[in-house]
């Protein structure tokens, strides 16, 4: 078992990481939203609408057919 000392040390450790995580996801929150963080963020438009329609087509890959043999 730990001693008392390093309880304490451990303790105080974390109680400084609890608040330096709070003082952190404040600030994020009074930075704006999610939204306004994205706004202008993507830098290669091209880029962008290539990879959404990756996903797009990767979603409808999954989706069953009429035509799968089901009447």
């Amino acid at each position: 078992m730990l001693d008392e000392a390093t309880l304490e040390r451990r303790l105080a450790t974390l109680e400084q990481e609890v608040a330096d995580l709070k003082h952190k996801s404040e600030h994020n929150f009074a930075s704006g939203t999610w939204l306004e963080k994205l706004v202008g963020s993507i830098s290669d438009e091209s880029a962008f609408l290539e990879a959404l329609e990756y996903g797009r087509s990767f979603r409808q890959a999954d989706k069953p057919t009429d035509d799968d043999g089901q009447a």
